[in-house]
């Protein structure tokens, strides 16, 4: 059986602590996903969210590329393992960790890319892509990658590879993503569902990548 959870704080914290960094795929030590560098190698660097940052690969990522990074997530946690990475990578100039809650947070000016990877906060998953495109300045880029579940990923407690039954709101479509974006406010760059497998997971994730350009 499968255990129903929220994604509290509580929840990360005990997910984070009880993280083995050694095992396949582990994702306190597991490198940039390769969407990110598909979406954003062939923009400008500026100013960058990432928008629960987890250990911290998409914002070391982006910070190595020229980019200047706010990188946010709940769990103080995975923060600390994020800065010792960065600071390995010779990139903690380039990155400010935040510990905060995304449903409560909100950052004093826009930025040029406001990105999230499988993020789960505590409200649901469509509210929060809603929330954070906010963040996006004009002529921004909104880059949004999510979960589509299903019972082949999800049967064996592999949904999330965190051993538990993500929530119903937790999963989202590619058309739910792209309907929340209307056209008089965003130009969609990018969007697809992908399988891939990843090492130590029995079933394949299923991804949906969502990038938008912010007209205004």
């Amino acid at each position: 059986m499968t255990e129903q959870h929220e994604f509290d704080r509580d929840y990360w914290e005990r997910h984070w602590q009880q993280a083995h960094p050694g095992r396949p795929g582990a994702m306190s030590t597991s490198p940039a996903h390769p969407y990110l560098a598909r979406e954003t190698g062939g923009l400008s660097p500026g100013s960058a969210l990432d928008a629960g940052c987890g250990a911290g690969a998409e914002a070391i990522w982006l910070a190595s590329h020229g980019w200047q990074v706010t990188a946010v997530d709940i769990a103080p946690v995975a923060l600390a393992r994020a800065a010792e990475r960065a600071a390995e990578s010779g990139v903690s100039d380039h990155v400010r960790w935040v510990a905060a809650d995304l449903t409560a947070w909100a950052p004093e000016t826009p930025f040029d890319l406001v990105t999230t990877h499988y993020a789960h906060p505590a409200m649901p998953q469509l509210d929060f892509y809603q929330r954070i495109a906010g963040w996006v300045a004009p002529g921004g880029t909104l880059l949004i990658v999510g979960h589509l579940h299903s019972s082949e990923a999800t049967g064996h407690g592999h949904g999330h590879g965190h051993g538990h039954h993500p929530p119903d709101e937790a999963s989202v479509t590619l058309a739910d993503i792209t309907a929340g974006l209307d056209d008089a406010t965003w130009e969609i760059v990018t969007a697809g569902e992908h399988r891939r497998m990843m090492p130590g997971r029995e079933a394949p994730l299923n991804d949906v990548v969502v990038r938008a350009t912010r007209r205004r």
